[in-house]
């Protein structure tokens, strides 16, 4: 690609497709299919980190970024369905910016 990337734009358009797909027909749009089938949807989440996973344990660069995007788009529409979009995702790890991992689970309660 020679233009850059702004990848705020990139989530906020994706966001707005995602929604514009709940009004659509389940046989017109894949993502409208996943909203009908919530547990299509979390199976495909799954299967894409499962897929994550394996290209990792490879070292395949090409492949992690692939299915690290797939990960990230079947997560989106799952948000999407209850609500919530990356920007909900992207404060509570700015919240947790700069607080040790150990800190911030303990404070969980977990």
């Amino acid at each position: 690609m020679s233009e850059a990337i702004n990848s705020n734009d990139i989530l906020s358009q994706l966001t707005a497709i995602l929604e514009a797909r709940k009004s659509e027909s389940a046989d017109a749009s894949y993502v409208a299919s996943l909203y009908a089938r919530p547990d299509k949807m979390l199976k495909k989440i799954g299967e894409e980190a499962v897929e994550t996973i394996i290209a990792a344990k490879n070292e395949d660069r090409e492949e992690i970024i692939h299915e690290t995007a797939d990960l990230w788009f079947h997560c989106m529409v799952m948000l999407a369905q209850k609500g919530l979009t990356a920007d909900d995702i992207l404060q509570e790890l700015a919240r947790r910016f700069g607080v040790s991992g150990h800190d911030e689970k303990a404070s969980r309660g977990k």
